[in-house]
Protein backbone atom coordinates (compact mmCIF):
# COMPACT_ATOMS: atom_id res chain seq x y z
CA UNK A 1 0.00 0.00 0.00
CA UNK A 2 2.73 2.24 0.73
CA UNK A 3 4.64 1.92 -2.85
CA UNK A 4 1.03 2.77 -4.25
CA UNK A 5 0.09 5.59 -1.67
CA UNK A 6 3.73 7.55 -3.35
CA UNK A 7 2.59 6.78 -6.84
CA UNK A 8 -0.85 8.46 -6.95
CA UNK A 9 0.01 11.05 -4.98
CA UNK A 10 2.26 12.58 -7.13
CA UNK A 11 1.97 16.09 -9.19
CA UNK A 12 2.41 15.98 -12.42
CA UNK A 13 2.11 18.22 -15.68
CA UNK A 14 -1.71 17.54 -16.04
CA UNK A 15 -2.69 16.50 -12.05
CA UNK A 16 -1.22 19.86 -11.10
CA UNK A 17 -1.91 19.21 -7.14
CA UNK A 18 -0.23 22.21 -5.75
CA UNK A 19 -1.37 24.74 -8.13
CA UNK A 20 -3.58 27.58 -6.75
CA UNK A 21 -6.80 26.63 -8.32
CA UNK A 22 -6.68 23.07 -7.27
CA UNK A 23 -5.94 24.05 -3.86
CA UNK A 24 -8.75 27.22 -4.14
CA UNK A 25 -11.20 24.62 -5.43
CA UNK A 26 -10.23 22.00 -2.81
CA UNK A 27 -10.88 24.39 0.24
CA UNK A 28 -14.14 25.82 -1.24
CA UNK A 29 -15.64 22.49 -1.12
CA UNK A 30 -13.96 20.90 1.98
CA UNK A 31 -13.76 24.73 4.99
CA UNK A 32 -13.43 22.18 7.41
CA UNK A 33 -11.10 19.36 5.56
CA UNK A 34 -9.56 19.07 9.56
CA UNK A 35 -13.05 17.19 10.99
CA UNK A 36 -13.92 15.42 8.16
CA UNK A 37 -12.50 11.27 7.50
CA UNK A 38 -11.07 10.67 3.98
CA UNK A 39 -14.21 9.26 2.88
CA UNK A 40 -16.38 11.61 4.03
CA UNK A 41 -13.63 14.03 1.89
CA UNK A 42 -13.62 11.78 -0.68
CA UNK A 43 -17.44 11.87 -1.45
CA UNK A 44 -17.51 15.72 -0.96
CA UNK A 45 -15.14 16.20 -3.64
CA UNK A 46 -16.55 13.70 -5.90
CA UNK A 47 -20.43 15.44 -5.55
CA UNK A 48 -18.32 19.04 -6.42
CA UNK A 49 -16.92 18.10 -9.58
CA UNK A 50 -19.65 16.00 -10.93
CA UNK A 51 -22.38 18.29 -10.03
CA UNK A 52 -20.22 22.17 -10.19
CA UNK A 53 -18.70 21.49 -13.42
CA UNK A 54 -21.87 20.74 -16.27
CA UNK A 55 -21.36 17.66 -18.38
CA UNK A 56 -20.85 19.27 -21.88
CA UNK A 57 -19.45 16.54 -25.01
CA UNK A 58 -20.45 19.16 -27.53
CA UNK A 59 -17.05 21.41 -27.46
CA UNK A 60 -14.06 18.91 -26.34
CA UNK A 61 -10.19 20.20 -25.49
CA UNK A 62 -8.33 19.97 -28.37
CA UNK A 63 -4.81 21.45 -26.64
CA UNK A 64 -2.96 19.75 -23.76
CA UNK A 65 -3.37 22.81 -21.78
CA UNK A 66 -7.13 21.93 -21.76
CA UNK A 67 -6.21 19.15 -19.64
CA UNK A 68 -4.82 20.70 -16.81
CA UNK A 69 -6.38 20.19 -13.34
CA UNK A 70 -5.61 24.57 -12.72
CA UNK A 71 -7.58 25.01 -16.06
CA UNK A 72 -10.50 22.79 -15.27
CA UNK A 73 -11.07 23.93 -12.05
CA UNK A 74 -12.34 27.33 -13.39
CA UNK A 75 -14.75 26.17 -16.22
CA UNK A 76 -18.35 25.91 -15.90
CA UNK A 77 -18.60 23.56 -17.87
CA UNK A 78 -16.73 19.78 -19.58
CA UNK A 79 -16.38 16.28 -20.34
CA UNK A 80 -15.67 13.52 -18.81
CA UNK A 81 -12.05 13.24 -19.62
CA UNK A 82 -11.02 16.52 -18.01
CA UNK A 83 -13.74 16.18 -15.18
CA UNK A 84 -11.82 12.84 -13.98
CA UNK A 85 -8.64 14.84 -14.30
CA UNK A 86 -9.76 17.44 -11.80
CA UNK A 87 -11.52 15.14 -9.69
CA UNK A 88 -7.89 13.04 -9.37
CA UNK A 89 -6.02 16.51 -8.59
CA UNK A 90 -8.46 17.19 -5.94
CA UNK A 91 -7.68 13.80 -3.86
CA UNK A 92 -4.63 14.13 -4.09
CA UNK A 93 -4.52 17.26 -2.65
CA UNK A 94 -5.92 15.95 0.73
CA UNK A 95 -3.64 13.26 0.54
CA UNK A 96 -6.31 10.15 -0.94
CA UNK A 97 -4.31 8.03 -3.59
CA UNK A 98 -5.87 8.68 -6.99
CA UNK A 99 -5.38 7.76 -10.55
CA UNK A 100 -7.13 8.12 -13.81
CA UNK A 101 -8.35 5.61 -15.48
CA UNK A 102 -9.88 4.98 -18.84
CA UNK A 103 -12.17 2.87 -20.57
CA UNK A 104 -13.91 2.67 -23.93
CA UNK A 105 -17.74 2.69 -23.46
CA UNK A 106 -20.88 2.36 -25.48
CA UNK A 107 -23.65 4.75 -24.81
CA UNK A 108 -26.78 3.36 -25.94
CA UNK A 109 -28.55 6.70 -25.01
CA UNK A 110 -26.79 9.02 -27.04
CA UNK A 111 -28.92 12.42 -28.18
CA UNK A 112 -29.40 12.60 -32.00
CA UNK A 113 -27.00 15.58 -31.97
CA UNK A 114 -24.51 14.23 -30.38
CA UNK A 115 -24.21 10.89 -32.31
CA UNK A 116 -24.10 12.83 -35.88
CA UNK A 117 -21.42 14.63 -34.80
CA UNK A 118 -19.39 11.00 -33.70
CA UNK A 119 -20.95 9.20 -36.09
CA UNK A 120 -21.18 6.47 -33.57
CA UNK A 121 -21.84 5.45 -29.99
CA UNK A 122 -18.72 4.60 -28.86
CA UNK A 123 -17.14 6.64 -26.60
CA UNK A 124 -12.83 6.05 -26.46
CA UNK A 125 -11.38 7.05 -23.09
CA UNK A 126 -14.15 7.50 -21.09
CA UNK A 127 -12.33 9.33 -18.32
CA UNK A 128 -12.88 7.81 -14.60
CA UNK A 129 -11.15 7.67 -11.56
CA UNK A 130 -9.32 5.15 -9.18
CA UNK A 131 -8.85 6.04 -5.81
CA UNK A 132 -7.68 4.18 -2.46
CA UNK A 133 -9.63 4.67 0.79
CA UNK A 134 -7.49 2.49 3.15
CA UNK A 135 -7.41 -0.98 1.65
CA UNK A 136 -10.40 -0.74 -0.61
CA UNK A 137 -9.72 0.74 -4.46
CA UNK A 138 -12.59 2.51 -6.04
CA UNK A 139 -13.48 3.10 -9.21
CA UNK A 140 -15.72 6.06 -9.71
CA UNK A 141 -16.86 8.92 -12.54
CA UNK A 142 -18.08 12.49 -12.36
CA UNK A 143 -18.79 12.70 -15.42
CA UNK A 144 -22.61 13.37 -15.34
CA UNK A 145 -23.99 16.26 -13.42
CA UNK A 146 -27.02 15.45 -11.58
CA UNK A 147 -29.34 18.00 -13.43
CA UNK A 148 -28.41 16.57 -17.15
CA UNK A 149 -29.41 12.98 -14.93
CA UNK A 150 -32.83 14.06 -14.31
CA UNK A 151 -33.53 15.71 -18.22
CA UNK A 152 -32.23 12.17 -19.63
CA UNK A 153 -33.65 9.98 -17.64
CA UNK A 154 -30.82 8.27 -16.57
CA UNK A 155 -29.73 7.81 -12.82
CA UNK A 156 -27.42 10.06 -11.41
CA UNK A 157 -24.30 8.55 -9.59
CA UNK A 158 -24.12 8.43 -6.23
CA UNK A 159 -20.46 7.94 -4.21
CA UNK A 160 -20.70 6.67 -0.69
CA UNK A 161 -17.16 6.00 -0.07
CA UNK A 162 -17.90 2.20 0.37
CA UNK A 163 -18.52 1.08 -3.40
CA UNK A 164 -18.05 1.87 -7.05
CA UNK A 165 -19.98 5.24 -8.74
CA UNK A 166 -19.82 4.01 -12.56
CA UNK A 167 -21.99 3.93 -15.30
CA UNK A 168 -25.25 2.41 -14.91
CA UNK A 169 -26.05 -0.32 -17.58
CA UNK A 170 -30.24 0.67 -18.10
CA UNK A 171 -31.97 3.96 -17.28
CA UNK A 172 -34.59 4.66 -14.91
CA UNK A 173 -37.12 2.96 -17.84
CA UNK A 174 -34.70 -0.16 -17.69
CA UNK A 175 -33.59 0.72 -21.26
CA UNK A 176 -29.92 -0.26 -21.73
CA UNK A 177 -27.86 2.81 -21.25
CA UNK A 178 -23.97 2.23 -21.05
CA UNK A 179 -22.03 -0.57 -21.90
CA UNK A 180 -18.40 -0.87 -20.74
CA UNK A 181 -15.80 -2.73 -23.55
CA UNK A 182 -12.64 -2.22 -22.74
CA UNK A 183 -10.38 -0.38 -20.08
CA UNK A 184 -7.67 0.85 -21.10
CA UNK A 185 -5.46 1.13 -17.47
CA UNK A 186 -5.06 3.54 -14.99
CA UNK A 187 -2.37 6.48 -15.25
CA UNK A 188 -0.16 8.92 -12.73
CA UNK A 189 -0.31 11.51 -15.46
CA UNK A 190 -3.19 10.88 -17.99
CA UNK A 191 -1.43 10.48 -21.87
CA UNK A 192 -3.05 13.24 -22.99
CA UNK A 193 -1.18 13.89 -26.68
CA UNK A 194 -2.48 10.12 -27.16
CA UNK A 195 -6.09 10.56 -26.67
CA UNK A 196 -5.93 13.78 -28.63
CA UNK A 197 -4.54 12.18 -31.66
CA UNK A 198 -6.97 9.48 -31.57
CA UNK A 199 -9.91 11.54 -30.95
CA UNK A 200 -9.35 13.66 -33.65
CA UNK A 201 -8.96 10.61 -35.99
CA UNK A 202 -12.33 9.21 -34.60
CA UNK A 203 -14.31 11.72 -34.76
CA UNK A 204 -13.33 14.19 -37.01
CA UNK A 205 -16.64 15.90 -37.29
CA UNK A 206 -16.76 16.85 -33.63
CA UNK A 207 -12.53 17.45 -33.43
CA UNK A 208 -13.49 20.22 -36.06
CA UNK A 209 -16.35 21.79 -34.75
CA UNK A 210 -14.66 21.95 -31.20
CA UNK A 211 -11.89 23.31 -32.83
CA UNK A 212 -13.74 25.76 -34.35
CA UNK A 213 -15.87 26.41 -31.08
CA UNK A 214 -19.12 26.07 -32.76
CA UNK A 215 -21.92 26.57 -30.01
CA UNK A 216 -24.26 23.55 -30.07
CA UNK A 217 -27.50 23.79 -28.20
CA UNK A 218 -29.08 19.93 -27.13
CA UNK A 219 -31.80 19.90 -24.86
CA UNK A 220 -30.78 16.68 -23.87
CA UNK A 221 -27.77 18.24 -21.69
Amino acid sequence: MEMISCEWLASTPHIDVHSAEVREFVLSNLPQADTLSPIEKAIRLFDAVRDQIEYNPFNIGTTPDDYRASHIAKQPSNYCVPKAVLLTAALRAVGIPAAVGFADVRNHLNSVKLANLMETDLFIYHGYVALWLGENMLKVTPAFNSEMCQRFGVKPLLFDGRSDALFHEFDVNSRRHMEYVNDRGLFVDPPIKQILKEFETKYPKLWRSSVDRTRIRDSSF
